[in-house]
């Protein structure tokens, strides 16, 4: 039987999803979705060590190529929770493969781009196409598998949106050293071609989507123009507030506050909107429904803070080797990579604990062992050496591993199957929402410290003291013996007074990061108790169950 013709089978619209089964081997079909959603979010991180080079070459400054990254996770942003009202008039499969095409016809471009403002524009086009594959994924994965088996198929999920951040640096600073920063785009475009192959050979759309397309082009198509333009608003300004915020001073800045007051107004505005859709009872583009299951609320909230702790440390680990350590960017890169390897893994173990083991026990334990380990990382200074950065990072990655899994799980239990698009559309959106927090905090918070620390760390300098003045002296007379290029007392008494400077600098951004790392750590453990608001989800309905 041809692929349309099961797809066009009648199908009550009651019928529950647990019932149906693809025709093809579900490893396989997780296989193929994964693979664009891996490009997608490799992508995410890839582009960031590359902006020096996209600046160089378009003949651009550092400031303005940041708008590379701001496109794309605004664009991001304003799909991701959009994706499931746009499955229900063309279907999944259909969109999926839509948003695959674009997303490598759009990467071709970004790496043809002649000038900056184009390439801008290309970036859109692809956050736009990027947006929806993660959520469509899930949801893939979420009807493809039983309940029994989710977590296993999950696991593969979670290995992509995992590790893909941890090699992106890497990655990204290979190519750029050894080729040119527009292959970190032309290596989308094989992928794109290979998924669209094969999705199209293999995944299908399950009956209750079907009747749900057939159903609205029969009633004819009605866009919520309204909903959509409020939800572009105010995610929109929401990602480019987060973006931006600590580069234009926050509220210090009149266009960082007319995009948040823009945020707010037009988030509200969408709610009460949304609330208004349910009640005429029409398709809402966000099913704010779903938040009166408790599962789905404390999973959106935990995935909101597993996001702004897994994109904060892929920041701030980079950052600190490389500011303080001296570290290449690829070599900055390597100290996440382990952790990547690690999550990759554990996630097979976690997929097979997670139908023999309650799932709330298991973001517990997640929770616990990545915080300890950020509270192990306080230890950190300016001669840590490179194993010890990165076993740190694989003590915090295996606690990560832990989480992905089961949240996910979670978030679907006791959720109607029909409404599998809407639950992947909110959880990617809480994921990718809390990365921007967390790289915002990371930028903001290590910048205030760091001006704290060094406030306090230049007031306890006594400039009147003699012991200082000796040890300027000392250090001065030592340059004039020993420096071939300093020729004087005064010129060494110079650099001393500048090497003790860069001495209180490195002191204080060192004490900066700490704050952050502590702060983070902080977080961690704050999430365990909300774990137990969570209910246990029944036996036959969690993985394992029969």
């Amino acid at each position: 039987m041809s692929a349309a013709a099961a797809e066009s089978r009648p199908l009550p619209l009651s019928a529950p999803a647990a019932v149906w089964k693809p025709r093809r081997n579900p490893w396989v079909i997780a296989l193929t979705v994964t693979l664009a959603t891996f490009m997608e979010v490799l992508d995410t991180s890839i582009a960031n060590v590359a902006l020096p080079h996209i600046a160089g070459g378009l003949g651009a400054s550092q400031d303005e190529a940041t708008w590379v990254l701001t496109s794309y996770l605004v664009a991001n942003a304003v799909i991701l929770p959009a994706s499931a009202y746009f499955t229900t008039f063309i279907g999944r499969k259909k969109f999926y493969m839509i948003c695959v095409a674009l997303f490598g016809i759009s990467s071709a471009m970004c790496g043809l781009a002649p000038s900056l403002p184009l390439l801008i524009l290309f970036r859109v086009l692809q956050g736009v196409g990027g947006g929806g594959l993660a959520p469509s994924e899930q949801a893939i994965l979420a009807d493809t598998f039983e309940p029994a088996k989710r977590g296993q198929a999950f696991a593969l999920y979670g290995l992509a949106v995992v590790f893909a951040p941890a090699i992106g640096p890497t990655l990204g600073g290979w190519i750029t050293d050894n080729y040119d920063w527009r292959w970190i785009f032309f290596i989308n475009v094989p992928v794109a071609l290979l998924s669209l192959f094969l999705t199209s050979r293999i995944v299908e759309d399950p009956p209750h989507i079907v009747q749900e397309v057939k159903k609205i082009q029969k009633e004819g198509l009605k866009l919520d123009y309204l909903g959509f333009g409020l939800l572009a608003l105010g995610f929109g300004s929401l990602e480019f507030v987060m973006d931006k915020g600590q580069e234009d001073d926050w509220f210090g800045s009149r266009v960082i506050t007319t995009f948040i007051v823009l945020c707010v107004v037009s988030l509200v505005s969408l709610i009460v909107w949304e609330l208004v859709q349910i009640q005429r009872k029409k398709r809402p583009i966000l099913d704010l429904t779903l938040f009166k299951h408790r599962n789905f609320a404390v999973s959106f909230v935990l995935m909101g803070i597993l996001g702004t702790v897994l994109f904060a440390t892929t920041v701030l680990l980079p950052q600190f080797v490389q500011s303080l350590l001296g570290y290449t960017a690829e070599l900055a890169g390597l100290v996440i990579s382990p952790g990547g390897v690690m999550v990759m893994l554990m996630m097979p173990l976690v997929g097979f604990l997670i139908s023999r083991v309650d799932p709330r026990w298991m973001i517990v334990c997640g929770f616990a062992i990545s915080g300890t380990a950020l509270f192990t990382m306080l230890d950190l200074d300016t001669g840590a050496s490179y194993g010890h950065i990165a076993l740190l990072r694989v003590f915090q990655a295996s606690g990560l591993a832990f989480l992905f899994i089961p949240i996910n799980t979670l978030s679907y239990s006791g959720i109607p199957g029909n409404k599998n698009n809407d639950v992947s559309g909110l959880t990617n959106l809480a994921r990718n929402i809390g990365g921007s927090m967390g790289t915002a905090f990371v930028v903001t918070v290590l910048a205030r410290r760091q001006q704290y620390h060094q406030d306090r760390l230049g007031a306890a300098v006594d400039f009147s003291s003699s012991n200082l003045h000796n040890r300027v002296e000392a250090m001065g007379r030592y340059l004039v013996h020993h420096a071939g290029t300093v020729t004087s007392l005064s010129q060494g008494r110079a650099l001393a007074q500048g090497n003790l400077y860069r001495t209180l600098l490195q002191q204080s951004t060192m004490l900066a990061y700490l704050d952050v790392i502590k702060m983070l750590a902080v977080a961690m453990m704050v999430a365990i108790p909300l774990v137990f608001l969570m209910k246990k989800p029944p036996k036959g309905a969690r993985p394992g169950g029969h």
